[in-house]
Protein backbone atom coordinates (compact mmCIF):
# COMPACT_ATOMS: atom_id res chain seq x y z
CA UNK A 1 0.00 0.00 0.00
CA UNK A 2 1.55 3.46 -1.25
CA UNK A 3 1.23 6.72 0.85
CA UNK A 4 -1.73 7.85 -0.76
CA UNK A 5 -3.63 4.51 -0.65
CA UNK A 6 -3.34 4.81 3.01
CA UNK A 7 -3.98 8.20 3.17
CA UNK A 8 -7.68 7.08 1.16
CA UNK A 9 -8.01 4.05 3.81
CA UNK A 10 -7.43 6.55 7.13
CA UNK A 11 -10.19 8.32 5.31
CA UNK A 12 -8.59 11.64 4.93
CA UNK A 13 -8.93 11.99 1.03
CA UNK A 14 -12.68 13.99 0.46
CA UNK A 15 -11.71 15.41 -3.62
CA UNK A 16 -9.05 15.46 -5.47
CA UNK A 17 -8.09 16.97 -9.35
CA UNK A 18 -5.59 15.02 -11.21
CA UNK A 19 -6.08 11.75 -8.75
CA UNK A 20 -3.34 9.53 -11.02
CA UNK A 21 -1.18 12.00 -11.39
CA UNK A 22 -1.17 13.10 -7.40
CA UNK A 23 -0.93 9.25 -6.86
CA UNK A 24 2.23 8.85 -8.27
CA UNK A 25 3.64 12.03 -7.71
CA UNK A 26 3.01 11.31 -3.69
CA UNK A 27 3.69 7.97 -3.74
CA UNK A 28 7.20 8.24 -5.66
CA UNK A 29 7.77 10.85 -2.91
CA UNK A 30 8.01 13.91 -5.34
CA UNK A 31 5.51 15.89 -4.09
CA UNK A 32 6.30 19.28 -3.07
CA UNK A 33 2.74 20.43 -1.23
CA UNK A 34 1.42 23.22 1.02
CA UNK A 35 -1.10 23.67 3.70
CA UNK A 36 -1.92 27.52 5.58
CA UNK A 37 -2.55 27.87 8.79
CA UNK A 38 -3.77 31.64 9.28
CA UNK A 39 -2.35 33.12 12.79
CA UNK A 40 -5.49 34.20 14.46
CA UNK A 41 -4.63 33.17 17.84
CA UNK A 42 -1.45 32.43 19.54
CA UNK A 43 -1.19 28.26 19.94
CA UNK A 44 -2.90 26.08 17.02
CA UNK A 45 -5.70 23.93 18.19
CA UNK A 46 -6.63 20.24 18.15
CA UNK A 47 -8.78 21.17 14.81
CA UNK A 48 -5.38 21.40 13.21
CA UNK A 49 -4.14 18.03 13.83
CA UNK A 50 -5.44 16.84 10.70
CA UNK A 51 -3.40 19.38 8.71
CA UNK A 52 -0.55 18.25 10.92
CA UNK A 53 -0.54 14.58 10.93
CA UNK A 54 -0.68 14.69 7.24
CA UNK A 55 1.90 16.98 6.58
CA UNK A 56 4.46 14.16 8.86
CA UNK A 57 2.97 11.39 7.17
CA UNK A 58 3.91 12.36 3.58
CA UNK A 59 7.11 13.50 4.78
CA UNK A 60 8.03 10.39 5.56
CA UNK A 61 7.26 8.81 2.93
CA UNK A 62 9.60 11.55 1.25
CA UNK A 63 7.79 14.24 0.09
CA UNK A 64 8.43 18.19 1.02
CA UNK A 65 5.58 19.87 2.74
CA UNK A 66 5.70 23.98 2.58
CA UNK A 67 3.95 25.35 5.78
CA UNK A 68 2.60 28.41 4.49
CA UNK A 69 1.84 30.92 7.88
CA UNK A 70 -0.47 33.14 6.69
CA UNK A 71 0.70 36.45 8.04
CA UNK A 72 -0.69 38.14 5.22
CA UNK A 73 -4.18 36.43 4.07
CA UNK A 74 -4.74 36.77 8.36
CA UNK A 75 -4.97 40.62 7.94
CA UNK A 76 -7.90 40.29 5.38
CA UNK A 77 -9.87 37.00 7.12
CA UNK A 78 -10.87 33.98 5.74
CA UNK A 79 -14.78 34.11 5.62
CA UNK A 80 -15.08 30.32 5.38
CA UNK A 81 -17.36 28.84 7.56
CA UNK A 82 -18.09 32.38 9.33
CA UNK A 83 -21.53 34.40 9.90
CA UNK A 84 -19.49 36.98 11.01
CA UNK A 85 -16.44 38.63 9.77
CA UNK A 86 -13.09 37.97 12.22
CA UNK A 87 -11.53 40.10 14.54
CA UNK A 88 -8.99 42.66 12.64
CA UNK A 89 -5.22 42.17 14.49
CA UNK A 90 -2.24 44.40 14.00
CA UNK A 91 0.01 43.24 12.31
CA UNK A 92 2.57 43.06 15.94
CA UNK A 93 -0.60 40.48 16.86
CA UNK A 94 0.02 38.20 13.79
CA UNK A 95 3.74 37.69 13.91
CA UNK A 96 3.69 37.09 17.67
CA UNK A 97 0.84 34.70 16.64
CA UNK A 98 2.99 33.32 13.63
CA UNK A 99 6.30 32.73 15.63
CA UNK A 100 3.75 30.59 18.28
CA UNK A 101 2.99 28.23 14.68
CA UNK A 102 6.52 27.80 13.89
CA UNK A 103 7.70 26.31 17.74
CA UNK A 104 4.27 24.06 17.88
CA UNK A 105 4.55 22.68 14.18
CA UNK A 106 8.63 21.62 14.70
CA UNK A 107 7.06 19.24 17.06
CA UNK A 108 5.55 17.82 14.07
CA UNK A 109 7.52 18.58 10.58
CA UNK A 110 11.11 18.08 10.16
CA UNK A 111 12.52 21.67 8.97
CA UNK A 112 15.73 21.99 7.38
CA UNK A 113 17.76 22.23 4.07
CA UNK A 114 16.29 19.56 1.75
CA UNK A 115 13.68 19.27 4.37
CA UNK A 116 10.07 20.76 5.25
CA UNK A 117 10.12 24.69 4.14
CA UNK A 118 8.26 27.54 6.10
CA UNK A 119 7.37 30.88 4.46
CA UNK A 120 4.74 33.68 5.69
CA UNK A 121 2.78 34.72 2.91
CA UNK A 122 3.02 38.46 4.32
CA UNK A 123 6.60 38.75 2.87
CA UNK A 124 4.47 38.52 -0.96
CA UNK A 125 1.51 39.87 -0.66
CA UNK A 126 1.88 42.74 1.69
CA UNK A 127 4.06 44.05 -1.16
CA UNK A 128 1.52 43.89 -3.77
CA UNK A 129 0.32 46.88 -6.09
CA UNK A 130 -3.17 46.94 -5.74
CA UNK A 131 -4.25 48.01 -9.41
CA UNK A 132 -1.21 45.83 -10.76
CA UNK A 133 -2.86 42.71 -8.79
CA UNK A 134 -6.12 43.47 -10.07
CA UNK A 135 -4.83 43.39 -14.07
CA UNK A 136 -2.72 40.66 -13.60
CA UNK A 137 -4.88 38.55 -11.11
CA UNK A 138 -8.20 39.89 -10.76
CA UNK A 139 -9.20 39.48 -14.64
CA UNK A 140 -8.93 35.65 -13.91
CA UNK A 141 -12.01 35.92 -11.46
CA UNK A 142 -15.17 35.30 -12.78
CA UNK A 143 -17.03 37.52 -9.84
CA UNK A 144 -20.33 34.99 -10.49
CA UNK A 145 -18.35 32.06 -9.90
CA UNK A 146 -16.75 33.66 -6.69
CA UNK A 147 -20.17 34.72 -5.27
CA UNK A 148 -21.72 30.92 -6.07
CA UNK A 149 -18.92 29.60 -3.45
CA UNK A 150 -19.84 27.88 -0.24
CA UNK A 151 -17.45 30.20 1.36
CA UNK A 152 -19.49 33.26 0.70
CA UNK A 153 -22.63 32.10 0.04
CA UNK A 154 -23.63 31.74 4.19
CA UNK A 155 -22.15 35.12 4.53
CA UNK A 156 -24.55 36.53 1.63
CA UNK A 157 -27.32 37.40 3.99
CA UNK A 158 -25.55 38.91 7.04
CA UNK A 159 -23.49 41.07 4.76
CA UNK A 160 -20.17 40.20 3.23
CA UNK A 161 -17.19 42.82 3.19
CA UNK A 162 -15.45 43.65 0.31
CA UNK A 163 -12.32 43.29 2.57
CA UNK A 164 -13.09 39.29 3.20
CA UNK A 165 -14.30 39.45 -0.58
CA UNK A 166 -10.45 39.47 -1.55
CA UNK A 167 -9.75 36.84 0.27
CA UNK A 168 -9.98 33.63 -2.47
CA UNK A 169 -7.82 35.92 -4.94
CA UNK A 170 -5.60 35.84 -2.10
CA UNK A 171 -5.04 32.64 -1.05
CA UNK A 172 -5.16 31.23 -5.09
CA UNK A 173 -2.03 34.06 -5.48
CA UNK A 174 -0.25 31.71 -2.63
CA UNK A 175 -0.40 28.54 -4.62
CA UNK A 176 0.72 30.63 -7.95
CA UNK A 177 3.41 32.25 -5.34
CA UNK A 178 4.76 28.58 -4.71
CA UNK A 179 4.42 26.97 -7.74
CA UNK A 180 6.91 29.78 -8.97
CA UNK A 181 8.95 30.35 -6.90
CA UNK A 182 9.13 27.18 -4.22
CA UNK A 183 8.36 24.15 -7.28
CA UNK A 184 5.51 23.63 -5.18
CA UNK A 185 2.94 21.06 -7.49
CA UNK A 186 0.35 20.54 -4.68
CA UNK A 187 -1.92 22.03 -1.88
CA UNK A 188 -4.13 20.47 0.77
CA UNK A 189 -6.54 21.87 2.75
CA UNK A 190 -10.05 21.43 4.00
CA UNK A 191 -13.10 20.90 2.14
CA UNK A 192 -14.42 24.34 3.02
CA UNK A 193 -11.29 25.30 1.13
CA UNK A 194 -12.42 24.27 -1.84
CA UNK A 195 -13.24 26.93 -3.73
CA UNK A 196 -10.31 28.59 -3.22
CA UNK A 197 -8.04 26.16 -4.04
CA UNK A 198 -9.67 25.76 -7.50
CA UNK A 199 -9.31 29.44 -7.78
CA UNK A 200 -5.64 28.58 -7.09
CA UNK A 201 -5.35 25.89 -9.80
CA UNK A 202 -6.68 27.75 -12.27
CA UNK A 203 -4.99 30.98 -11.43
CA UNK A 204 -1.81 29.20 -12.86
CA UNK A 205 -2.62 27.58 -15.56
CA UNK A 206 -4.16 31.22 -16.85
CA UNK A 207 -1.40 32.87 -16.22
CA UNK A 208 1.57 29.90 -17.16
CA UNK A 209 -0.44 27.51 -19.82
CA UNK A 210 -2.15 24.50 -19.76
CA UNK A 211 1.20 23.05 -19.88
CA UNK A 212 1.78 23.67 -16.38
CA UNK A 213 -0.06 20.42 -15.64
CA UNK A 214 1.77 19.83 -12.08
CA UNK A 215 -0.34 22.05 -9.78
CA UNK A 216 -3.03 19.42 -8.71
CA UNK A 217 -4.70 19.67 -5.72
CA UNK A 218 -6.11 16.95 -3.39
CA UNK A 219 -8.65 18.07 -0.81
CA UNK A 220 -8.16 16.90 3.08
CA UNK A 221 -11.90 16.26 4.75
CA UNK A 222 -13.02 18.57 6.82
CA UNK A 223 -15.52 17.00 8.43
CA UNK A 224 -14.25 15.24 11.25
CA UNK A 225 -11.76 18.24 11.79
CA UNK A 226 -14.98 20.45 12.60
CA UNK A 227 -16.04 18.50 15.41
CA UNK A 228 -12.78 18.53 16.61
CA UNK A 229 -10.70 21.26 18.90
CA UNK A 230 -13.46 22.91 21.11
CA UNK A 231 -15.16 21.86 24.10
CA UNK A 232 -17.87 23.46 26.24
CA UNK A 233 -17.06 26.39 23.56
CA UNK A 234 -13.82 26.90 24.34
CA UNK A 235 -10.71 25.76 22.34
CA UNK A 236 -8.62 23.15 22.86
CA UNK A 237 -5.02 24.75 22.53
CA UNK A 238 -1.55 22.77 21.31
CA UNK A 239 0.11 25.17 23.74
CA UNK A 240 0.40 23.36 27.30
CA UNK A 241 0.02 26.88 28.95
CA UNK A 242 -3.88 27.48 27.51
CA UNK A 243 -4.56 23.94 27.66
CA UNK A 244 -2.65 21.04 29.83
CA UNK A 245 -1.39 18.31 28.90
CA UNK A 246 -3.62 16.15 31.35
CA UNK A 247 -7.04 18.30 30.05
CA UNK A 248 -5.84 17.53 26.63
CA UNK A 249 -5.54 14.23 27.25
CA UNK A 250 -9.22 14.32 28.88
CA UNK A 251 -10.17 16.33 25.71
CA UNK A 252 -9.72 13.11 23.75
CA UNK A 253 -10.48 10.50 26.38
CA UNK A 254 -13.64 11.65 26.07
CA UNK A 255 -14.48 11.92 22.40
CA UNK A 256 -17.86 9.89 21.23
CA UNK A 257 -18.12 6.08 20.91
CA UNK A 258 -18.75 7.17 17.49
CA UNK A 259 -16.05 9.05 16.54
CA UNK A 260 -13.22 7.26 18.54
CA UNK A 261 -12.30 5.29 15.66
CA UNK A 262 -12.21 7.50 13.57
CA UNK A 263 -10.26 9.97 15.19
CA UNK A 264 -7.77 6.91 15.89
CA UNK A 265 -7.81 6.21 12.06
CA UNK A 266 -7.44 9.71 10.81
CA UNK A 267 -5.03 10.95 13.70
CA UNK A 268 -2.25 8.40 15.61
CA UNK A 269 0.07 6.91 13.49
CA UNK A 270 -1.05 3.52 14.62
CA UNK A 271 -1.00 0.72 12.31
CA UNK A 272 -3.84 0.03 10.07
CA UNK A 273 -4.24 -3.42 10.58
CA UNK A 274 -4.15 -2.79 14.18
CA UNK A 275 -7.08 0.09 13.72
CA UNK A 276 -9.01 -2.49 11.74
CA UNK A 277 -9.02 -5.25 14.87
CA UNK A 278 -9.72 -1.96 16.94
CA UNK A 279 -12.72 -1.29 14.21
CA UNK A 280 -14.85 -4.54 15.98
CA UNK A 281 -14.68 -3.22 20.03
CA UNK A 282 -17.73 -2.61 20.96
CA UNK A 283 -19.14 -1.52 24.79
CA UNK A 284 -16.36 -1.27 27.58
CA UNK A 285 -13.88 -2.04 24.82
CA UNK A 286 -14.63 1.39 23.31
CA UNK A 287 -13.26 3.27 26.81
CA UNK A 288 -9.85 1.40 26.42
CA UNK A 289 -9.95 2.63 22.56
CA UNK A 290 -10.31 6.20 23.66
CA UNK A 291 -7.39 6.12 26.39
CA UNK A 292 -5.12 4.65 23.30
CA UNK A 293 -6.65 8.04 21.36
CA UNK A 294 -6.26 9.92 24.38
CA UNK A 295 -2.47 8.74 25.23
CA UNK A 296 -1.20 8.53 21.35
CA UNK A 297 -2.06 12.15 20.60
CA UNK A 298 -0.93 13.76 24.13
CA UNK A 299 2.88 12.00 23.52
CA UNK A 300 2.59 13.35 19.69
CA UNK A 301 2.22 17.15 20.96
CA UNK A 302 3.12 16.85 24.38
CA UNK A 303 6.06 14.16 24.82
CA UNK A 304 5.75 10.77 26.65
CA UNK A 305 6.51 12.25 29.61
CA UNK A 306 3.52 14.23 30.04
CA UNK A 307 1.51 11.55 28.52
CA UNK A 308 2.26 8.86 31.03
CA UNK A 309 1.65 11.33 33.56
CA UNK A 310 -2.09 12.19 32.37
CA UNK A 311 -2.62 8.98 31.70
CA UNK A 312 -1.43 7.84 35.51
CA UNK A 313 -3.48 11.03 36.77
CA UNK A 314 -6.62 9.76 34.49
CA UNK A 315 -6.20 6.28 35.86
CA UNK A 316 -6.04 7.26 39.71
CA UNK A 317 -8.99 9.73 39.15
CA UNK A 318 -10.83 6.66 37.65
CA UNK A 319 -10.07 4.73 40.52
CA UNK A 320 -11.33 7.05 43.55
CA UNK A 321 -7.56 8.24 44.11
CA UNK A 322 -6.88 11.88 44.88
CA UNK A 323 -3.06 11.55 45.75
CA UNK A 324 -1.50 11.29 42.44
CA UNK A 325 1.14 13.78 42.23
CA UNK A 326 -0.22 13.49 38.26
CA UNK A 327 -3.56 14.81 39.33
CA UNK A 328 -4.23 18.79 38.28
CA UNK A 329 -3.47 21.02 41.10
CA UNK A 330 -4.18 24.77 42.15
CA UNK A 331 -2.40 26.18 44.92
CA UNK A 332 -4.49 28.69 47.00
CA UNK A 333 -3.23 31.84 49.35
CA UNK A 334 -3.51 33.01 52.46
CA UNK A 335 -4.93 35.83 51.09
CA UNK A 336 -7.62 33.99 49.15
CA UNK A 337 -8.89 33.53 52.87
CA UNK A 338 -11.34 35.90 54.75
CA UNK A 339 -12.35 34.95 58.54
CA UNK A 340 -15.08 32.23 57.12
CA UNK A 341 -12.79 30.76 55.30
CA UNK A 342 -13.05 30.83 51.44
CA UNK A 343 -16.25 29.78 49.51
CA UNK A 344 -16.81 26.75 47.20
CA UNK A 345 -17.85 29.07 44.28
CA UNK A 346 -14.48 31.04 44.79
CA UNK A 347 -12.35 27.78 44.70
CA UNK A 348 -14.10 26.96 41.69
CA UNK A 349 -13.49 30.45 39.72
CA UNK A 350 -10.22 30.49 41.27
CA UNK A 351 -8.66 27.11 40.01
CA UNK A 352 -10.92 27.70 36.06
CA UNK A 353 -13.19 24.78 36.79
CA UNK A 354 -15.80 27.70 36.04
CA UNK A 355 -15.72 31.01 34.21
CA UNK A 356 -17.87 32.80 37.06
CA UNK A 357 -19.48 32.65 40.26
CA UNK A 358 -22.89 32.33 38.40
CA UNK A 359 -21.88 29.44 36.37
CA UNK A 360 -20.46 27.68 39.62
CA UNK A 361 -23.71 28.63 41.81
CA UNK A 362 -25.73 26.80 39.07
CA UNK A 363 -23.81 23.66 38.93
CA UNK A 364 -23.88 23.66 42.51
CA UNK A 365 -27.56 24.06 42.64
CA UNK A 366 -27.98 21.17 40.45
CA UNK A 367 -26.34 18.59 41.59
CA UNK A 368 -22.95 18.39 39.74
CA UNK A 369 -20.02 19.82 42.39
CA UNK A 370 -18.40 17.46 44.82
CA UNK A 371 -15.74 17.71 47.35
CA UNK A 372 -13.60 14.25 48.36
CA UNK A 373 -16.38 12.28 46.60
CA UNK A 374 -19.60 14.02 48.03
CA UNK A 375 -21.92 16.21 46.67
CA UNK A 376 -22.05 19.90 47.91
CA UNK A 377 -25.14 20.64 48.77
CA UNK A 378 -25.38 24.50 48.87
CA UNK A 379 -23.17 27.55 47.48
CA UNK A 380 -23.07 28.71 50.78
CA UNK A 381 -20.35 25.97 52.02
CA UNK A 382 -16.97 27.61 52.89
CA UNK A 383 -13.55 25.32 53.79
CA UNK A 384 -11.13 26.82 56.28
CA UNK A 385 -7.07 26.53 56.35
CA UNK A 386 -6.88 23.78 57.79
CA UNK A 387 -9.05 22.04 55.39
CA UNK A 388 -7.45 23.21 52.27
CA UNK A 389 -4.11 22.39 53.79
CA UNK A 390 -4.76 18.66 53.82
CA UNK A 391 -5.88 18.97 50.44
CA UNK A 392 -9.53 18.72 48.72
CA UNK A 393 -10.78 17.38 45.56
CA UNK A 394 -12.84 19.05 43.74
CA UNK A 395 -14.72 17.81 40.88
CA UNK A 396 -17.18 19.39 38.60
CA UNK A 397 -19.54 16.61 37.19
CA UNK A 398 -17.96 13.64 36.03
CA UNK A 399 -14.67 14.39 34.19
CA UNK A 400 -13.18 18.10 35.14
CA UNK A 401 -11.64 17.97 38.33
CA UNK A 402 -8.65 19.42 40.22
CA UNK A 403 -7.01 19.13 43.65
CA UNK A 404 -6.70 21.79 46.35
CA UNK A 405 -4.53 23.03 47.96
CA UNK A 406 -2.99 25.65 50.32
Amino acid sequence: MGIYEELVARGLIAQVTNEEEIRTMINSGKATFYIGFDCTADSLTAGHFMALTLMKRLQMAGNKPVALIGGGTTMIGDPSGRTDMRKMLTKEDIQHNADCFKRQMERFIEFGEGKATMVNNADWLLNLNYVELLREVGACFSVNNMLRADCYKQRMEKGLSFLEFNYMIMQSYDFYHLFQHYGCNMQFGGDDQWSNMLGGTELIRRKLGKDAHAMTITLLTDSQGKKMGKTAGNAVWLDPKKTSPYDFFQYWRNVGDDDVLKCIRMLTFLPLEQIDEMDKWEGSELNKAKEILAYELTNLVHGKEEADKALAAAKSMFAGGKDSADIPTFALSNEDFSENGIGILDIMVKSGLCSSKSEARTLVTQGGVSVNEEKVEAPNVYFDKEAIKEGILVRKGKKKFVKITL
